[in-house]
């Protein structure tokens, strides 16, 4: 126990003398798991970005497949989880306030496909807009299976009304990487529009993402003014 204390003691004082920005992934990783900090084959960092290929593919693990390892344990699990969660949404917050107006759906996946390219299962979300197309928040309505995403345009909307939003756009994420619209996704760009003329607020476009490309329905005709 001696040994490992000194260890993390050791990379501790390194990462608050020369910065953390200095330490290796198996480093940071080792001070989050509470373990050994060395290089050696054998400690948990080092397997754990060894299994999964460094740290996008440990960004998608679950807790169970950390658990998995020796060395993690149910606490180590979600002290991993919670820390690619925090550093998710810093990402995220960072890009909403360099991207606060929507000019094109170039904006749209610069400030959505970062966040959306590696996920696992279909996810909705609005980004809802004021009068000026600047942005007032960004919101989840729906979360899928591994191949689709039971939404209602209730969701969609209600949403936007309690933050008075004068438009939407609507971006969900193909897991299989293409971003071809299917035949749902056509007919739900179709009911969106119809219910957002209704009630008053504008479908400005339905992005889908697939990887690192994505497709405008806009774009595609399927949204006009």
């Amino acid at each position: 126990m001696g040994g490992m204390k000194t260890s993390i003691e050791v990379l501790r004082c390194r990462g608050s003398l020369r910065g953390f920005d200095r330490l290796g992934d198996e480093e940071l990783l080792s001070l989050v798991l509470g373990g050994s900090g060395g290089r050696e084959n054998g400690t948990p960092a080092h397997e754990l970005i060894e299994h999964f290929g460094g740290l996008v593919g440990l960004g998608g693990a679950e807790v169970e497949e950390f658990m998995s390892f020796r060395g993690v344990g149910r606490a180590g699990a979600l002290r991993l989880k919670a820390l690619f969660e925090v550093g998710r949404r810093y990402v995220t917050s960072c890009r909403e306030q360099s991207i606060t107006k929507i000019r094109s759906p170039e904006d749209v996946a610069a400030l959505m496909v970062p966040e959306m390219r590696e996920l696992d299962r279909e996810h909705f979300k609005a980004i809802l807009l004021n009068t000026k197309n600047c942005i007032l928040k960004i919101v989840t309505v729906a979360i899928g299976s591994l191949n689709a995403a039971l939404v209602h345009p209730r969701e969609i909307f209600k949403a936007a009304v309690v933050a008075s939003a004068a438009g939407i756009i609507i971006v969900h994420n193909h897991p299989t990487g293409n971003p071809e619209p299917s035949r749902e996704d056509k007919e739900l760009t179709v009911r969106f529009a119809r219910c957002g003329e209704l009630m008053g607020i504008d479908l400005v476009d339905h992005i889908i993402i697939g990887g690192n490309r994505f497709t405008s329905m806009r774009e595609m005709g399927m949204v006009t003014d």
